[in-house]
């Protein structure tokens, strides 16, 4: 066995064997998936969508432990990049379909801006709340079985290193507003958003490897000598990528032939029921994080995710569209698009504006998912005619928002910014200062 000193406790024989059969269900949940999609079985839309989606979520688990046995080998920061961008395929899988196809067919184009904007907002507004709140419950049931009646710091903190994701996001958000602007996603905002992409995977590659301490099926894999556990965590971090991959596009495509069957626009059923399958895994991912009070990393991994979909998910939709046939002006973008991409924009930029402290409040979570969902009311309640200036009236209000908690927290802008661009991941590990 090789691993670093102190990051492994030692299992009893009881809990070796539930890691084990744990591991192994995952295994086995993600093969009917596999099987059908080897063999082009095809099935009724609602028995796809159970396959499809037991596929995924296997995978998710796969991907979780073999994420946390990476950081044994590499930064934390670069396992947690490496999760978020495994984990984030079933988008890309889903969005290059959409791009591809509009090279052909402009009717297709729509699509795939209503997927990508609607897999952002469901991120931000239910994702980050959702770790804040597993976090916070998990610390208060500990807390009553503890009869601790002191006071409990529910409050989520990203660790220093995490600034370089903070940074490369407020970037490409400032960036992304002027996309509203245009008329197209051009090859050249491919080039500035899959630059930044790249920017960010520089900075987090520099870090040295922490001591991480495995948990669950993750500490099976710690276990085994350093040849043998870097083959494993790769060969699962392939096989995982690949079963998201297979069973993103079938999952989703099962759920709109369903809801198409009830008359829902597909467009609305493109922008939120879609996304349902393609950001489970990252949800999934995080929830487990944050169930085993691991809410940093879980935190971590959405926001990692995000800054992979606001950079090179934007970035290569126009170089798909051109590959298939597109025009070289890139991606066009219609009317209700540009409010779509304004407001996920917005909301971006006040979830940016909020993690300038590296730290997200439960206070916080409920404006997030409060605002997510406020957006889907007013959608439901105005009529057809105030829709456009529904989106933009909330958007203006996100931004509204975002300045004032930038100027809230205006001393942490530098320290932050001089961490994101300048100083070195590896002299931020193990450092939490907060100047």
């Amino acid at each position: 066995m090789s691993t670093r000193a102190g990051s492994l406790k030692v299992m009893t024989t009881e809990n070796r064997r539930r890691k084990f059969t744990a591991f192994i269900g995952a295994l086995v949940i993600t093969t009917p998936a596999l099987f059908l999609r080897v063999s082009g079985t095809h099935l009724d839309d609602i028995p796809a969508a159970v396959v499809f989606g037991l596929g995924i979520v296997g995978a998710a688990f796969l991907l979780t432990w073999a994420a946390e046995a990476l950081e044994l080998d590499v930064s934390r920061g670069l396992a947690i990049g490496v999760l978020a961008l495994i984990a984030v395929l079933p988008e890309y899988a889903v969005d290059f379909t959409f791009a591809y196809k509009a090279g052909n067919n402009l009717d297709y184009a729509p699509l795939a801006l209503a997927n990508m904007t609607g897999s952002n907002r469901l991120l931000i507004g239910i994702g980050w709340p959702l770790v804040v709140f597993i976090g916070a419950w998990k610390l208060r049931k500990i807390a009553r079985r503890q009869d601790y009646s002191g006071p409990i710091d529910t409050e989520v903190k990203l660790a220093r290193p995490q600034a370089i994701e903070i940074v490369i996001l407020a970037m490409a958000t400032i960036y992304s507003l002027s996309l509203p602007l245009k008329n197209h996603i051009t090859p050249y905002d491919a080039v500035i958003l899959i630059g930044l992409y790249f920017f960010y995977v520089t900075r987090i590659w520099r870090a040295p490897a922490g001591e991480p301490e495995l948990e669950g099926p993750a500490q099976l894999l710690g276990e085994l000598s350093k040849s043998a556990r870097r083959l494993s965590v790769a060969g699962l971090l392939v096989y995982s990528g690949l079963i998201i991959w297979f069973c993103a596009e079938p999952f989703a495509e099962a759920l709109i032939s369903t809801g198409e069957a009830t008359g829902i626009s597909t467009f609305l059923l493109v922008q939120w029921v879609a996304p349902l399958a393609t950001e489970s895994p990252e949800l999934l991912v995080a929830g487990l994080f944050a169930y085993r009070l691991k809410s940093s990393a879980g935190l971590g991994v959405l926001v990692s995710s995000k800054v992979n979909q606001w950079t090179l998910l934007v970035g290569c939709l126009p170089l798909v569209f051109i590959i298939a046939g597109g025009a070289m002006s890139g991606l066009p973008i219609d009317v209700r698009q540009r409010e779509e991409l304004f407001l996920t924009a917005a909301q971006s930029a006040f979830a940016v504006a909020i993690l300038m402290n590296r730290s997200l409040s439960v206070k916080e979570a409920w404006w997030l998912l409060g605002l997510f969902l406020s957006q889907f009311v007013l959608g439901v309640i105005l009529p057809p005619s105030l829709a456009e200036w529904e989106r933009i009236g909330v958007g203006i209000f996100y931004l509204v928002l975002a300045g004032g908690v930038l100027i809230n927290q205006r001393r942490f802008l530098g320290p932050i910014l001089r961490d994101g661009l300048r100083t070195p991941a590896g002299e931020m590990i193990g450092s939490d200062e907060r100047n």
